[in-house]
């Protein structure tokens, strides 16, 4: 069965050898700076060949843009990342039959005009957006352009989870200890940033808003007792804010909002997660993705994610819409032109 991976990410070999290999980097930004198949294409052809009817759409990987460089800089490292992307995507279609536009958020004039050029120029398929700008969070009113122009024109987002070490798991420490800043850290992160697009009415504003959370919406599915009738109760346990006016001022449920974001399957082999993602996510908004290159050894997340799937003996028409269906349909559309 044909499979399309929607989350996986790549470091083009001129981005590489300009910002990664030759900065000092560390934590994760160190650990993927050693993995060659980010910007190996030998080897990561080497591996996608043990797929059959295997394609990935690609995405930059991590560390952000906005820790990356200043806002007088950044805006050069999205350039020359999109542009080594789009190239790819040319050169090796049947590989990569898309890419996902990086851009820098710490200067946001900048990302608009980068996410314009990217999306009619080069073909994106749509923005990569990290659950944090450099620590403010995503609803911050200073993003509030770029978000407004992302819903109105119909652009994808890619959500990805960003947070590091320096983080700390209790307020009385500086850091995050045993790398609880990623294992945990990264799902609350995702779930913390879909909460903030809730409540911030993105969907009642645009209703077709789509947005791909990464690890199969994280947090939120197993804890829908608290998503669904826990915040039908939003504001009883606040005395400073209004919450109770703003619970009242939606249009639907809060927890009928979180099941209108997208989902990827990329939850590492998780047997009990995936079935639990699938349960609370539409089967229309569920898709196929490993997160490669990062598995302990080259290939487990494609094939351990495929595993799972296949052993939970779903509907043949339900699988082929996680495996490529629904990613055809997503990728299929067109993202309204700019303003004049």
């Amino acid at each position: 069965m044909k499979k399309i991976d929607m989350f996986c990410h790549i470091f083009p070999k001129s981005y590489f050898n300009r910002f990664i290999a030759a900065t000092s980097v560390k934590d994760s930004g160190k650990r993927v700076a050693r993995i060659t198949r980010l910007h190996d294409l030998d080897e990561r052809f080497r591996l996608m060949d043990r797929f059959d009817d295997y394609s990935q759409i690609i995405s930059l990987s991590a560390p952000t843009l906005e820790l990356m460089a200043p806002p007088d800089k950044s805006p050069e490292l999205a350039q020359i990342a999109n542009d080594g992307m789009a190239e790819l995507v040319q050169k090796y279609p049947d590989r990569f039959p898309g890419f996902v536009a990086s851009l820098a958020l710490n200067n946001v004039d900048a990302a608009m005009k980068e996410m314009d050029r990217a999306m009619t120029q080069l073909g994106a398929k749509g923005v990569q957006i990290f659950t944090n700008i450099a620590g403010k969070p995503i609803d911050a009113p200073e993003f509030q352009p770029l978000f407004e122009e992302i819903g109105r024109r119909d652009i994808i987002i890619w959500l990805h989870p960003a947070r590091a070490a320096n983080f700390p798991d209790y307020l009385e420490e500086k850091r995050s200890k045993y790398e609880i800043w990623w294992t945990f850290g990264w799902p609350y992160e995702t779930s913390a940033a879909m909460a903030r697009i809730v409540f911030s009415k993105w969907f009642d504003r645009f209703p077709d808003l789509k947005v791909i959370t990464h690890h199969l919406g994280a947090m939120v599915p197993y804890f829908d007792g608290r998503v669904g009738p826990g915040w039908d109760q939003l504001g009883t346990r606040t005395s400073d804010e209004d919450y109770v006016s703003l619970l009242h001022s939606l249009k639907k449920r809060p927890i009928e909002y979180f099941r209108q974001f997208y989902a990827d399957t990329a939850l590492n082999g998780s047997l009990a997660g995936t079935r639990c993602g699938l349960e609370f996510f539409p089967i229309d908004r569920v898709l196929y993705a490993s997160d490669d290159p990062f598995d302990p050894e080259p290939g487990m997340y494609i094939k351990e994610n495929i595993k799972v799937l296949e052993q939970l003996n779903l509907p043949a028409a339900d699988l082929e819409k996680i495996f490529h269906g629904n990613a055809e349909r997503l990728l299929s559309g067109k993202a309204k032109p700019a303003k004049a």
